[in-house]
């Protein structure tokens, strides 16, 4: 037996700054691959393992295959032994289209269509009676059965409750041989030209016979015929009339409702789909929700008059068409221009906005004479409409500004037709599953097969055995807080990332290498346990499992940890030691020291006591947030705390954030529903620093985000060499013609379109990368061409620029939080998570604080190792010390024990969360007998 079965070995490793490294990682293990946030982990993991096993799938395509894909680039490593097919669930975010759920991505949704065509029970919604389906001998029996011995017509239903004259059609059933019809309830007989009243709405059924009811083989023969013409011109549904009585029945051989005669389709899985045309709601088009004008934001004060821009969209009175059309309805509606909007007459409103046609005469007294006016104006509401369903983005941006997101009316947020939310399985249609969460959901599969019929239970056995195994891993990973119809693009990265750990484990696959990008991020501390079991057995059932990670927990229930260091970027890429868990304590590495607790993050000697003043936000009643009031101290460091779900991102980023946002810079994102907030004068600015990336294309990197690169190319262009060839500071971009590389356009890299994976990347042969032409290159500074300067780390950017302050600055931001080791020009699609956080960061951090400043930071520990916690907490404390109030969203206990004042919330996720647990010092919040958090944090504070 070889030695790769039970290891993989990769031998000379240089992706990046990988220097050159050989490691052997045993199979059918749970590694994790730890070190400083920058010192090579995801180059090892993803850039080098995981891109080998790509690229070696794809060698495995025939070669007219392969010619559509171009050939992946062979990362820079001797060798890989021991590979298996390897699968990456990393943290980009999942799919940003509003089509895509949480039900789609794990495919629990596809299993309960299927459920619920196959098993469901129809009931009409017209008289919400169940719904009958039966075959031609059926029906024979029946009629046989209901009318012996009585007189009946047998009928085929054309027309429905629909308006018109149907002239046509009359002639086209007389063609067809028949000589009466049933029009509006009465029988008659069919005449040349005959048509009805256009304007109304009618019933219209074709006389296909009228018979007596007996035993007679002859009767019977004659009966089945008539059902068969019945069904083939009534589409498949056919009405009896007893001729005494005049009381109908329908039967069809689709489902359909006996009292009323409305039939349904038979049921197929892409009539509960709302990406189809034959499940999704007409009026919605399966999204569920519409933008609509909103008449406030059109006409924003009510005291303007429509001179001085009372219509936002218009403006003050200009020399154009719209405004003769506004003086053309002041005419007809006897108002002027000047007039304040609310005492203009509803009527003249109604047009201005809604449009309409009219037309009048209006009489010149001192000519004598009249002139006739026409009105013909689509209206300002319509108008924005039109606009919004046009092609031009930048045209449905600008309509955006005017309209509400609303849930459509229709199908009230289910994104469904009518008729599929009419079919139940146990009493419920299938909107009211996939609004359950995964807690409710896993209850309600419990014992479902009892209560289903036996030939339900026939059918549906296996679905749900399917369906119940899936909600388990989703439970299993701690995800019990979503919903199905949760949008996937309302997701963090650690929750897109476990959905789709979850949806692995069900496919049940062994003998593969999985590699994670920390998934233990958003993860609060009482969900971990869980997302550790989830791996273990991902393992246990014989896959290899790498995980890069930074959790302490992970790490010590790791079989094998390789740390990668000694330090980030160019001062890292070396492997300074492998083992178990238990020798990397004995290690002297920055990991082994703090795992050893050698080395922590020091608790505060004492907590700060704020400047006494408050921020209090009260009612808050957004998604699961059960109408609760907060206080934020100010001038402190404050925490938010709580389990993945409990409402912490609804409350901070989805209704404070934008209330401050609206309040000093009119944002216009509108905040979840509150009652008050009181305190906005304490503070003068907000500034919010998310987990989004700073930009997904090869352009963006750290200069051009930090807006350092403006600087730098000022600078270039004040050199005599660059004033005596005329350059301007435009000359030294990428993203300009000019001085750039117009081969690669700038990016210093070209992209090849892979048809179905994602696109690659390859240096540009013109400029070998370095983005810019020859006569670009030849300016130089210190010696140093612009694309020498965006080769520089920031370490040496900053000593390089020492005399010059604007961009000295930025830069020593950069390098206080921990960057120094990354360039200037490195594209933004390279960087982790942690360190694109920590560029965010320093961006802010640059800016001027006023000392009254509110900062929002959701999540900074991202990709953080515990040594880079340290320094940005340092740089958050000189934040605080100078008067500022920062606000954290965290679930790291490293951060948590190092705040001032923390507001916990709970007690659960989903349903079961949205209640501030407890709120106060650390030292109050481990006296809480409730709170999840109290539970860990003890462990660190005693």
């Amino acid at each position: 037996m070889s030695h790769f079965d039970d290891s993989i070995e990769v031998k000379g490793a240089r992706v990046h700054n990988l220097k050159n490294i050989d490691v052997t990682i045993p199979r059918e293990k749970l590694v994790v691959i730890t070190g400083l946030s920058g010192s090579g982990k995801s180059s090892l993991a993803f850039d080098t393992i995981y891109a080998e096993g790509q690229r070696r799938y794809i060698e495995t395509f025939s070669a007219y295959a392969r010619q559509f894909l171009g050939s992946l680039e062979r990362p820079d490593v001797d060798k890989i032994d021991g590979l298996s097919p390897v699968i990456a669930i990393e943290q980009k975010t999942t799919s940003k289209s509003p089509r895509s759920t949480v039900g789609t991505i794990t495919e629990i949704y596809d299993f309960f269509r299927l459920l619920y065509a196959r098993a469901a029970d129809a009931y009409s919604y017209e008289t919400g009676e169940k719904m009958v389906s039966y075959s031609d001998e059926q029906i024979k029996d029946l009629i046989l059965e209901s009318y012996n011995g009585k007189r009946i017509n047998i009928l085929s239903p054309v027309i429905r409750s629909r308006k018109g004259h149907y002239r046509e059609l009359f002639e086209q059933i007389a063609k067809q041989g028949f000589v009466k019809v049933r029009t509006d309830g009465e029988i008659v007989d069919l005449e040349k030209g005959m048509k009805l009243d256009r304007y109304k709405t009618h019933d219209i059924e074709i006389v296909i016979d009228r018979l007596k009811i007996d035993d007679t083989q002859d009767n019977e023969k004659r009966l089945m015929e008539s059902i068969n013409t019945a069904m083939y011109h009534g589409d498949d549904v056919l009405m009896v009339i007893d001729q005494d009585t005049n009381e109908p029945r329908y039967f069809s051989r689709n489902l359909m409702c006996p009292s009323s005669g409305i039939s349904y389709p038979n049921p197929e899985p892409n009539n509960f789909s709302f990406n189809s045309p034959k499940g999704a709601c007409p009026n919605c088009n399966g999204i569920g929700e519409l933008y609509v004008v909103n008449e406030r934001k059109l006409v924003p004060d009510e005291t303007l008059s429509i001179k001085n821009g009372a219509l936002a969209p218009h403006g003050p009175q200009k020399k154009s068409w719209i405004f003769k059309q506004f003086e053309t309805i002041a005419q007809r509606f006897n108002f002027a221009l000047t007039d304040a909007w609310k005492d203009i007459p509803d009527e003249a409103k109604q047009i201005i906005l809604y449009g309409g046609k009219d037309s009048f005469t209006v009489e010149s007294k001192l000519l004598g004479v009249t002139r006739d006016y026409k009105i013909d104006f689509e209206g300002v509401a319509s108008f924005i409409e039109s606009q919004y369903n046009s092609d031009s983005t930048s045209l449905v941006r600008w309509a955006k500004e005017y309209m509400d997101k609303v849930e459509c009316d229709v199908c009230e947020g289910s994104r469904l037709r009518k008729e599929s939310l009419y079919f139940k399985v146990d009493g419920k249609s299938i909107a009211d599953i996939i609004k359950m969460d995964i807690v409710e959901l896993d209850q309600w599969l419990n014992g479902l097969t009892k209560r289903l019929s036996n030939k339900q239970q026939q059918i549906s056995s296996e679905i749900i055995k399917e369906i119940s195994s899936r909600v388990q891993f989703l439970l299993d990973v701690g995800l019990t807080y979503l919903t199905l119809n949760r949008s996937s693009k309302s997701l963090s990265g650690g929750e897109a990332q476990r959905i789709r750990l979850a949806t692995q484990i069900g496919s049940q696959l062994v003998g593969v290498l999985y590699i994670l990008d920390e998934p233990s991020i958003g993860l609060h501390q009482r969900d971990n346990e869980k997302l550790i079991n989830s791996l273990e057995s991902l393992r246990d059932v014989g896959n290899s499992v790498i995980v890069v990670e930074h959790d302490k927990d992970m790490i010590e229930r790791a079989d094998h940890v390789i740390d990668i260091g000694p330090f980030a970027g160019k001062h890292g890429g070396e492997i300074i030691s492998e083992g178990t868990p238990k020798a990397l304590l004995k290690e002297r590495t920055l990991t082994a020291e703090y795992l050893n607790g050698k080395k922590e993050i020091e608790v505060p000697k004492e907590r700060r006591k704020g400047n006494g003043k408050i921020i209090s936000l009260k009612g808050c009643t957004g998604n699961n947030l059960k109408n609760i009031s907060v206080e934020f101290p100010l001038g402190k460091m404050i925490g938010v705390t709580g389990v993945s779900g409990s409402g912490k991102s609804t409350l901070i980023n989805e209704t404070l954030y934008p209330i401050l946002n609206a309040h000093y810079f009119n944002g216009v994102k509108k905040p979840m529903p509150y009652k008050s907030i009181k305190g906005l004068e304490h503070i003068d600015k907000v500034i919010d620093i998310n987990q989004s990336p700073i930009g997904r294309t090869p352009r963006s990197n750290p200069a051009t985000y930090t807006k350092t690169f403006d600087e730098i190319r000022k600078l270039f262009a004040q050199i005599p060499e660059a004033m005596i060839r005329g350059y301007k500071p435009g000359r030294f971009s990428f993203n300009v013609a000019g001085g750039r590389c117009e081969t690669c356009q700038g990016a210093g890299l070209r992209v090849i379109e892979m048809n179905f994976l994602p696109d690659v990347y390859v240096e540009c042969e013109t400029c070998q990368g370095k983005r810019f032409n020859r006569e670009t290159l030849e300016i130089r500074y210190k010696g140093k061409s612009i694309s020498d300067v965006l080769d520089m780390t920031i370490e040496e950017a900053v000593n390089f620029f020492e005399h010059i302050p604007k961009i000295h600055r930025k830069l020593k931001t950069i390098a206080d939080v921990g960057l120094g080791y990354i360039t200037l020009g490195q594209q933004s699609t390279t960087l982790s998570g942690g360190e694109a956080q920590r560029i965010k960061l320093a961006t802010e951090l640059s800016k001027r604080d006023t000392g009254n400043t509110f900062y929002i930071l959701d999540e900074p520990t991202t990709g953080l190792h515990f040594e880079d916690i340290r320094v940005l907490m340092k740089v958050l404390n000189k934040l605080v010390d100078k008067g500022n109030t920062v606000l954290i969203i965290e679930h790291n206990l490293d951060v948590i024990k190092t705040v001032d004042y923390i507001i916990d919330i709970g007690y659960e996720g989903g349903k079961g969360g949205g209640q501030v647990v407890a709120t106060g010092t650390p030292e109050d919040i481990i006296k809480d007998k409730k709170s999840h958090t109290a539970r860990f944090l003890k462990k660190e504070l005693l």
